[in-house]
């Protein structure tokens, strides 16, 4: 026999916001309803930092904000993400628990994690007015991908090796730095 029934009430913005603070487990928040965040692995962990070492200054330089892991990201009324990293040139909200506004969100993959990221918070992030580029880097192969918003449409670009353009902050990225000293995982058989 299972678990008996449970009913789920969808949590309002509000709601969210002050069950999270008391949460000892970060949660994201889609369509009012919360989802445990699991932690991260040896790569996931060396890979966003390397990305934030190499983010950070031009960040700096062009005025902008950037995150790492920890600050929410609000993508709709009931909806709400800890994006890996997002830089943010746009004045901050009046609230000081989400962003809303950035011009750069980074998602590093996951075996987990990776799906949702390619798909529902792929076109979540890039219905965001001040979005210019969404970045997928994997950590199974040195591989980074870009969504950039065009006048003509969303362009999608993968790059294995060089330099990775990015539209904000304008500057860009080595593959060579930002997968140095990371030993990639191995990719789990289904």
């Amino acid at each position: 026999m299972g678990e008996p029934a449970k009913a789920l009430k969808p949590l309002s913005l509000e709601e969210y916001l002050e069950w999270e603070a008391r949460s000892e487990t970060k949660h994201e928040l889609v369509e009012g309803l919360p989802y445990a965040m699991a932690g991260a692995s040896r790569a996931h962990a060396l890979l966003t930092t390397n990305l934030a070492l190499l983010l950070g200054p031009l960040a700096r330089r062009q005025g902008c904000r950037l995150y790492v892991a920890d600050m929410k990201l609000k993508v709709g009324e009931r909806t709400v993400y800890y994006p890996d990293l997002m830089v943010v040139c746009a004045p901050p909200p009046e609230n000081p628990y989400y962003e809303e506004a950035p011009c750069l969100v980074v998602e590093v993959l996951s075996p987990s994690t990776e799906g949702i990221d390619r798909r529902e918070k792929l076109w979540r992030y890039l219905s965001l007015p001040s979005l210019q580029g969404y970045v997928l880097a994997d950590i199974q192969e040195r591989r980074i991908e870009l969504y950039q918003k065009k006048a003509t449409g969303i362009l999608y670009q993968v790059f294995t090796e060089g330099e990775v353009p990015l539209p904000c902050p304008q500057g860009t990225l080595s593959l060579e730095e930002v997968y140095s000293g990371i030993s990639l995982e191995a990719p789990q058989e289904d």
